[in-house]
């Protein structure tokens, strides 16, 4: 039988594990057996139908505000500004046992944004402005440095001379962009890093600079992740000039992904959004009702497959809304707001199916998830896998990296850690890889935090990941994706 309505993100992190019989084995890491095996997420009141179609609220999870709601503890999921590591609740481990940090790797969704214009309305009941902030672009000389630049930003504007009406929202927003809220949020976000790992555990040095070589920054190809890295580094950095966030080229990279992995698109496309699976669209045909409200409202067609393939677009585009303060939309019908909205109870049901449809397809729908996983984001986890290495191997002087990305970024890499119970991450979402030494043990150990909390894995080899012996993460990720991704390529060209 499913749980109960769930109260917090805290809860769900801590739910005991609940694995599936099997016995395959996949590597060996110190006479340890790996398993690779695919476990079976918890089941909850998230991917338990029935409760997602007929339950009221969104398990207590917060849609309003960066800012939690008095009374609500530090640890909720918040999809507006998701509980990351800080030092008001960051477990250290005890000196006394002769714990030293070693190296830190963590990945975090992009803060929040406005909706992607493919998300709005065929026509929106009101303007968004973003003159509060600016979003700069310019190039530089530098190496050697020529002629400088102006700190040129982008002001958008739109002319009554071109007869082309915008897609998505009036107003003076480049969609996506991060918020100026958004910003803010990531600012405190890198303080609350510095505050773990600069002034509670002294890893990163009091006068750490920009220039020293000991940490890296890295984006995608998308702008909406260096707006937030810019504010992340001024807050953990505040270098007196250039600094450069690492991208790798966009036909290949890892973090966002935009590799081509064939196999991983058909696996989803199988399964998944966009397919006639029966299991998938269950939830769709259970949702027929809803459907027809929420379009007839927006006007987006019901033949719209955007919108109809999956509760994605709605779900982006009433959450931005009740992220930023900004009321739910109402029917246009003549120029003119009507007073016939969505209703809050209309959009926690979008909410519930929205999360709903991520534990199905990155941990519920079968093996097929972790296969798909392993396929979509496997080299960014051979590049983690390297990393740790070096550190382990004390080759590289970089002892912390920072990747800013997306939730089809973290999503995939919380399938292959197998996490006990899926959501989808919401807007700052953030996972920690922590390498640890203990005086007197060989071997270095890690621990895992996801949402500041130790992460528990539905997969036996990894359990709770607090102090798992190195050599077995190492294991387990070769196990899946091969040193270096050697088995991505094959993997992602068979059919």
């Amino acid at each position: 039988m499913a749980r109960s309505i769930l109260p917090s993100l805290l809860s769900l992190y801590m739910l005991p594990s609940s694995l599936a019989s099997s016995s395959g084995i996949g590597a060996v890491a110190n006479n340890n057996t790996i398993n690779l095996n695919w476990y079976p997420p918890n089941a909850s009141a998230i991917n338990d139908l029935s409760q997602v179609i007929n339950g009221t609220g969104v398990y207590g999870f917060v849609f309003s505000s960066s800012t939690l709601p008095p009374g609500v503890p530090y640890g909720t999921y918040d999809w507006c500004n998701m509980p990351h590591v800080r030092r008001e609740e960051y477990v250290v481990p005890r000196k006394e046992d002769g714990w030293s940090l070693q190296y830190v790797e963590l990945i975090h969704r992009h803060h929040k944004r406005t909706p992607y214009a493919a998300n709005c309305f065929p026509v929106e009941s009101y303007p968004w402005y973003c003159d509060d902030e600016g979003l700069f672009f310019y190039g530089e000389p530098l190496n050697p440095i020529g002629n400088l630049s102006s700190s040129t930003f982008w002001s958008v504007y739109t002319s009554r001379s071109n007869p082309f009406p915008p897609k998505g929202l009036n107003g003076t927003c480049q969609l996506p962009q991060i918020t100026r809220e958004g910003l803010d949020d990531s600012h405190q976000h890198g303080l609350d890093l510095l505050g773990v790992y600069r002034d509670l555990l002294n890893f990163l040095p009091k006068n750490l600079s920009s220039r020293s070589g000991e940490v890296s920054y890295r984006v995608t190809n998308n702008v909406i992740t260096s707006q937030v890295a810019g504010m992340v580094v001024k807050a953990m950095l505040s270098p007196s000039g250039p600094y450069p966030l690492l991208i790798q080229p966009d036909s290949i990279d890892s973090l966002e992904p935009t590799y081509t992995c064939n196999t991983a698109l058909n696996l989803y496309s199988t399964y998944g959004s966009g397919s006639t699976s029966p299991a998938w669209l269950a939830h769709l045909n259970a949702a027929a009702s809803l459907y027809a409200v929420l379009d007839g409202i927006s006007g987006v067609s019901p033949t719209d497959s955007g919108f109809h393939m999956s509760f994605d677009h709605y779900y982006d585009n009433l959450s931005a809304r009740l992220c930023h303060a900004k009321p739910l939309p109402c029917k246009v019908t003549n120029g003119q707001n009507s007073t016939d909205c969505v209703t809050q109870a209309q959009a926690d049901e979008v909410f519930r199916l929205g999360q709903y449809e991520y534990d199905f397809q990155y941990r519920s729908a079968g093996t097929w998830t972790l296969q798909a996983a392993v396929g979509k984001y496997g080299v960014w986890v051979a590049e983690l896998a390297a990393n740790l290495r070096a550190a382990a191997a004390g080759t590289s002087k970089i002892k912390y990296r920072h990747n800013v990305a997306h939730d089809g970024s973290v999503s995939p890499l919380l399938a292959i850690l197998q996490v006990d119970v899926m959501v989808w991450p919401g807007m700052g979402s953030e996972v920690v890889f922590e390498m640890w030494a203990k005086k007197g043990t060989p071997g270095q150990f890690v621990r895992i935090l996801w949402g500041g909390k130790i992460l528990r894995s539905s997969n036996p080899t990894l359990g709770l990941v607090e102090m798992v012996p190195l050599s077995t993460l190492l294991a387990y990720f070769d196990g899946l994706v091969g040193v270096s991704a050697s088995r991505i390529p094959g993997l992602c060209e068979s059919t």
